[in-house]
């Protein structure tokens, strides 16, 4: 009876630990059968919005193109980036603010690249004589992952790099991915817009000119292995039940 007991004992928490192990998936951002995904917009090219923490490449020229060389001899470190080998790389702070040679901290935040640049060329109209405003932004960044283990963070160094240029310049899509389930996660992630494309066809990659923006996620959701899967899935489960006829065979020895 005492060796009957063990064995219900031992079989018990083998079927409490077991019931509790949950088989962690690899596929990320899974999306409900009928999911409501975003509407693509037609034109997605609509401007990046600048934010907190950006890094500014700024440029100042007269109305002629002659740039106001005199900026450069000026001995302002706030609000310049650290390590940056030229004068003209500022940093956006977290208030939204931004300190510029001779105008000082202007706020940025939340204005687009053409209305930021109209907005400081007016600043400077105080001091210059017609001048214009040259801003790009320097640290625009996407994740893309394109597989399980796959994952990349790329800089989008032109102001309009499209969602097929830079699947391109990870590689492409390997083999093992699904063409027809690319989502682009853009926005607040606590409630962003999903986006899906389908580029198996034709018609889906109609919509490969998509304007990626800062910050954008593109998933290129994995094919299911079936049996691998399975095989990975039970490998844990088939070494816990080895274990366990190991010790039950040790058990009914010392009896």
């Amino acid at each position: 009876m005492k060796f009957k007991n063990r064995h219900i004992l031992l079989v018990a928490s083998i079927m409490v630990f077991l019931s509790s192990c949950n088989v962690v998936p690899s596929i990320m951002m899974k999306t409900e059968k009928g999911y409501d995904f975003d509407k693509i917009p037609t034109d997605s090219a609509s401007g990046y919005i600048i934010s907190s923490n950006d890094i500014i490449d700024f440029k100042l020229y007269t109305n002629d193109g002659t740039k106001l060389i005199d900026l450069t001899a000026l001995s302002l470190n706030e609000g310049r980036v650290n390590g940056a080998n030229s004068l003209s790389n500022f940093l956006v702070e977290s208030d939204g603010m931004c300190k510029l040679p001779i105008i000082g901290r202007v706020e940025l935040k939340g204005k687009k690249i053409k209305e930021a640049e109209d907005f400081l060329q007016e600043q400077y109209s105080v001091f210059y004589k017609k001048p214009f405003v040259l801003l790009k932004v320097l640290n625009r960044r996407v994740t893309i992952f394109t597989g399980i283990g796959k994952g990349v963070v790329i800089n989008l160094e032109n102001e309009n790099t499209t969602l097929i240029e830079a699947i391109g310049k990870v590689g492409g899509l390997p083999k093992e991915s699904k063409a027809h389930k690319i989502k682009v996660v853009r926005g607040n992630l606590k409630d962003p817009e999903v986006f899906l494309f389908d580029f198996s066809t034709i018609e889906g990659i109609r919509d490969a000119g998509f304007v990626l923006q800062a910050n954008d996620i593109v998933y290129v959701e994995p094919k299911k292995n079936v049996v691998m899967e399975v095989v990975r899935d039970l490998a844990p489960i088939i070494s816990l039940i080895t274990s366990t006829i190991t010790l039950i065979v040790l058990v009914n020895r010392l009896d």
